[in-house]
């Protein structure tokens, strides 16, 4: 039998962080804390899913959206750099009054905080998603 291992003992392939940059599109790009703005992500892209590295959950964000037709920008977070970046997307999404409750996966739709994977799932069942991702300008449909 195979012995299945700790989710910690797997070493991650060393690469070079990629930042928004002209010849790097943002999609699954590697997210540092105080190398790029996170409000101006937010504000310039209709859809934006902020997660964990390697996260299920926010794959499961990412292929839903994909599946309405959406194609979310998503940024990648090391686990070192999570603090920091929570920090910052509470400061962004602090508009709603919900500052210090941002969790991952964080999607913003409108460079507004949406919520969470429970969240996009409650709007997708209710039918609320589509119509809101209209008025955001991510679906033309």
């Amino acid at each position: 039998m195979q012995e299945a291992l700790p989710y910690k003992t797997w070493l991650p392939i060393p690469r070079e962080p990629r930042i928004n940059t002209p010849t790097t599109p943002l999609h699954n790009q590697l997210l540092l804390p105080g190398t790029t703005n996170i409000t101006n992500m937010v504000s310039e892209n209709a859809v934006i899913v902020f997660g964990r590295r390697g996260c299920c959950m926010t794959h499961v964000v990412k292929r839903l959206l994909l599946g309405l037709g959406v194609n979310p920008a998503v940024c990648e977070v090391n686990e070192e750099d999570e603090i920091g970046v929570l920090d910052e997307l509470g400061m962004v999404g602090a508009g709603e009054g919900k500052q210090g409750a941002v969790q991952f996966p964080a999607v913003f739709i409108g460079g507004r905080l949406f919520g969470g994977l429970d969240r996009v799932m409650a709007a997708h069942i209710t039918g609320e998603l589509v119509p809101i991702l209209k008025q955001a300008g991510a679906l033309w449909l």
